[in-house]
């Protein structure tokens, strides 16, 4: 290998290795954040019958998760439900808001 090719791999290595810890130092400063997600927006976990990112069938899907910055999960305003109950946003998956089967 010449001397040029192996410069060239070294500054790629060095470059990858510093956009992975960019990005997991940003992903610090997120949390998951079930129920908040529009219909085909979540970033992962949309239950039974999805395979992950943008799968969520409707708008707050309960199963259904986005990242969201770290201690707004549980403090974001959402819609109402339909009987007029607050939707907050969950650091599990809830029960509600889920697609019929």
């Amino acid at each position: 290998m010449s001397a040029p090719l192996k410069t060239f791999a070294v500054a790629g290595a060095l470059a990858a290795a510093f956009a992975a810890h960019a990005t997991t130092a940003a992903a610090a400063d997120m949390e998951k954040c079930f129920g908040v997600a529009l219909a085909g927006q979540n970033d992962c976990a949309a239950g039974a019958g999805t395979t992950c990112a943008g799968t969520s069938k409707i708008d707050y899907q309960g199963n259904a998760w986005k990242l969201v910055p770290a201690g707004s999960c549980l403090t974001m305003e959402l819609p109402k439900l339909e009987d007029g109950s607050m939707r907050m946003g969950s650091m599990a998956a809830v029960e509600r808001d889920l697609p019929k089967m």
